[in-house]
């Protein structure tokens, strides 16, 4: 797998390491279900990718990011600047500001209203916050738009309290989980997907065929994405709603 840093190399790591770290932050914690967490790490995820943007248009990046007094206004210079790909001149300075709003105006960051936004606002977070990062990796990489999503989904990286990982190895550590669950789980630890060798190889089943009639089951019921051609699988959102709730009944710290 091409490594973070060749990703965007152009980027200084004091840009790119925290980039990187919010990021996972966000999506940690939305696929916990912890979604006023998911949504406050977006403010800072904002503050950084405007610092990557400023620092390209300016030709000098800065060592670590900086928050502007008026984040709406200084997005908006940043259209201003017409030398630059069309993406970082008016895409991204547009989404920044409601990403920030999101933050600053919505349950997340203050009480009352008479629904409680958090867990659309958090979907609206990851959802957004995953294009912004592919949109870094096509441009500083040179990639297709395609590509570029799936190196972002595989470097995602997802620690679960039930999970143990060592390497190319993992372990579901709550044996009174059903079959199906186990996958879930698994695959929740995975966004970019795992092969059903490796899934096999982690879950150990007694009867191998019981095991894949149960990846077929959660397939049919789009729990999960499973390809029979490559022979990989992927969780599907409402298969990470599902772990989602299981998540809830263990006890994790924020």
């Amino acid at each position: 797998m091409i490594s973070r840093a060749k990703l965007l190399s152009a980027v200084p790591p004091g840009l790119r390491d925290p980039l990187f770290a919010e990021f996972n932050c966000i999506v940690q914690n939305y696929l916990e279900g912890r979604f006023s967490p998911s949504e406050l790490s977006a403010g800072r995820y904002c503050e950084i990718v405007y610092t990557i943007l400023a620092g390209f248009t300016a030709g000098k990046y800065a060592g670590r990011p900086s928050k502007p007094k008026d984040f709406v206004g200084a997005c908006r210079a940043l259209e201003a600047n017409t030398d630059i790909p069309r993406s970082f001149q008016i895409l991204l300075p547009r989404l920044l500001p409601a990403l920030y709003e999101i933050r600053n105006n919505r349950g997340v960051g203050h009480a009352g209203g008479d629904v409680d936004p958090n867990l659309m606002d958090a979907t609206a977070v990851v959802a957004v916050t995953k294009w912004i990062l592919a949109e870094l990796v096509r441009v500083f990489h040179t990639t297709t738009t395609d590509e570029a999503q799936r190196i972002v989904d595989s470097i995602a990286e997802v620690t679960l309290p039930v999970v143990w990982s060592d390497g190319g190895i993992k372990r579901v550590l709550d044996t009174s989980l059903k079959l199906s669950q186990h996958i879930l789980v698994l695959l929740s630890s995975c966004p970019a997907g795992a092969t059903i060798a490796q899934l096999l190889g982690w879950i150990e089943p007694e009867d191998e065929a019981y095991f894949r009639r149960a990846l077929q089951k959660l397939h049919k019921d789009r729990l999960i994405e499973l390809n029979e051609k490559t022979k990989e699988a992927r969780i599907l959102p409402p298969g990470a709603r599902s772990i989602a709730n299981l998540l809830a009944n263990y006890s994790i710290t924020p």
